[in-house]
């Protein structure tokens, strides 16, 4: 995956330093689809040992994973796409924070859920696979998977409150500079009809 992003990076800014994005923007396109395709990999076969809890938020990033990977190909298909583009910023941003989200609930023992256990001796015992969090009871691992659902659903609607928020700023700007265009050009037009006016002969 590492290989995929630094070829994807250095191809993009290749392109920016030449000014040939333009020209190469569906090959840009097609290499980040191929990062996170690479990425999707990784994680579902890496996640075949990841039992209990630990599967449980793997599963959840792979759904994120997808969504970025979808939006990817459907911006390097309609290149012109704004809900393709914030889609695909909106799922980057997701990945980003529930890997953060990952690691203080998995490996922070203060963020361990009620119930459940950090397995510090390693995945494997007594030929059981394990996950890094076990859970006491079959209650303690329903509870837990709960949270983790609750947790994907807080920091999605916080990151798409944030998008809601830089998308009304960013349109309430175009609208005003539009508006100062276009009185630009109604006053442009009103001082050539008067000049229009002044050099009409008179009868």
């Amino acid at each position: 995956m590492f290989i995929h992003l630094a070829l994807f990076a250095g191809f993009s800014l290749s392109t920016e330093l030449t000014d040939s994005l333009e020209l190469f923007s569906g090959f840009v396109g097609i290499l980040v689809s191929s990062v996170f395709g690479q990425e999707l990999f990784l994680l579902h076969f890496h996640s075949t040992d990841h039992v209990g809890l630990e599967g449980h938020y793997h599963w959840l990033l792979q759904l994120i994973v997808v969504v970025s990977l979808v939006a990817a190909l459907a911006a390097t298909v309609f290149p012109n796409s704004f809900n393709a583009a914030i889609v695909l910023s909106i799922s980057v941003i997701f990945q980003g924070c529930w890997f953060i989200n990952m690691g203080f609930m998995l490996w922070i023992p203060t963020f361990v859920p009620e119930g459940c256990v950090m397995n510090l001796g390693g995945h494997e015992s007594g030929g059981e696979i394990h996950g890094a969090v076990s859970c006491g009871s079959k209650e303690a691992d329903f509870r837990a998977r709960g949270l983790a659902n609750l947790q994907f659903s807080w920091i999605l609607s916080a990151i798409m409150i944030f998008a809601g928020i830089v998308c009304m700023k960013l349109a309430k700007k175009c609208t005003i500079v539009d508006r100062l265009e276009y009185e630009r050009i109604q006053s442009k037009v009103v001082d050539s009809s008067v000049v229009n006016e002044g050099f009409k002969p008179t009868k």
